[in-house]
């Protein structure tokens, strides 16, 4: 656990899980350099309902909600993770501070009618600030104090012209230890437009089950405008099986392979399993567009396979992130697996698609004891290890 130096005292934090070895803060020069503006700028900045969109570990969150000075209002954070959530939960307790000390909204929440305060930690995905941008914009009046913060390298033009075209006038200030802030006067009588957000589009031929087929997209999602190439890849390689069992799209996205399964085997249970409140209504609306009613599927948001029951499945389908926000890291990927291989039946099945170069076949044969190559093509490999 990193300690968090903060105007108005210091906070211990983890990101969730926790895990003994984490090298990795919760926090970063951006959190950082928004609190120390904020911390100059007193409590009276942060008076009224104070909603903090991003907030990738609970970090600002945790320590605005423990300014002892700030005035009175509501502290609301908004997050497409159940991973923030939870290490918000996490970190909230450890710092003494009750469940009602700020209320954590989803993306697809309702927000607040009245916002005083807009603190923004800029997301990766443009598609995500478009989206949340729209449906905060209703809610900011004038008055309202409009921040944003990110790296140097998380900030862009097309970045700050959101903020101008949907609130109002933005500037950038001066970059610290490759951080920067950004500022926006929200423009009164700003015509308000709604999000393009969620964005659907049709498949390709030659992807079997789900060829010529639309996906359904909310904003933030992993190619949210466009079928990526591993996807398809897979899509053109998945095993054909039969009858009654169950499968799992773990890290689901857009829910397309868990669909392309259950359009392939309508007697087939599909579990869509993602930690991003978007990602698993984007697998829902994927599902329904194109399955038959009487198709059996479950969609659930949660922290890899924790919660389904072990030796529950007969087949694990996923194309594990290999990074976390800016780090580069295998532990999403290994708890992944590990999960899988704990809610998989004797004889079950993972197949995994990766990048040729991550090496997944070394982890899969430790944990397995087994791992063979379905196929390959320069860039990807899709492997395939089974419970004995």
């Amino acid at each position: 656990m990193n300690r968090l130096t903060t105007p108005w005292g210091e906070f211990g934090l983890t990101r969730f899980p926790e895990h003994p070895r984490e090298t990795l803060r919760a926090w970063d020069a951006a959190d950082e350099y928004l609190l120390s503006h904020l911390g100059e700028a007193g409590a009276a900045g942060l008076s009224g309902t104070v909603v903090i969109v991003g907030d990738r570990w609970g970090a600002l969150t945790t320590a605005l909600a423990g300014h002892e000075d700030r005035a009175a209002g509501d502290l609301v954070q908004i997050s497409d993770s159940y991973l923030t959530q939870q290490a918000t939960r996490a970190n909230l307790r450890r710092a003494g501070l009750g469940p009602d000390a700020g209320r954590l909204l989803s993306t697809l929440d309702t927000p607040p009618e009245r916002i005083d305060v807009l603190l923004v930690r800029v997301p990766k995905s443009l598609a995500m600030l478009e989206d949340q941008l729209h449906r905060l914009a209703p809610a900011v009046h004038p008055g309202t104090v409009v921040i944003g913060t990110g790296r140097v390298t998380e900030i862009h033009t097309s970045t700050l012209k959101l903020f101008d075209q949907i609130l109002g006038p933005t500037k950038t200030s001066l970059a610290a230890k490759k951080a920067r802030l950004i500022f926006c006067t929200p423009a009164a009588g700003r015509a308000r437009t709604t999000s393009p957000w969620p964005h659907s589009y049709a498949l390709p031929e030659e992807l079997g089950s789900v060829s010529g087929r639309t996906v359904v997209n909310h904003a933030g999602i992993f190619c949210a405008e466009r079928l990526d190439i591993g996807t398809r890849f897979l899509l053109r390689h998945l095993p054909q099986r039969h009858g009654p069992e169950r499968v799992i799209d773990l890290g689901c996205g857009n829910g397309v392979i868990g669909t392309a399964v259950a359009l392939g085997n309508p007697d087939a249970t599909v579990t869509f399993v993602d930690e991003s409140y978007a990602a698993v209504a984007s697998a829902e609306a994927t599902f329904r567009k194109n399955a038959d009613a009487a198709t059996a599927a479950e969609f659930v948001l949660g922290d890899s396979l924790t919660g389904v029951p072990a030796e529950s499945a007969d087949l694990v389908l996923t194309n594990p992130p290999f990074h976390t926000h800016q780090s580069t890291t295998d532990a999403t990927a290994w708890r992944m697996f590990t999960g899988a291989r704990a809610v998989l039946r004797t004889g079950g099945e993972l197949w995994v698609i990766g990048n040729r170069h991550l090496g997944y076949h070394t982890k899969l044969r430790r944990l397995f004891g087994n791992c063979e190559t379905v196929t390959s093509d320069p860039k990807f490999v899709i492997l395939r290890a089974v419970k004995r």
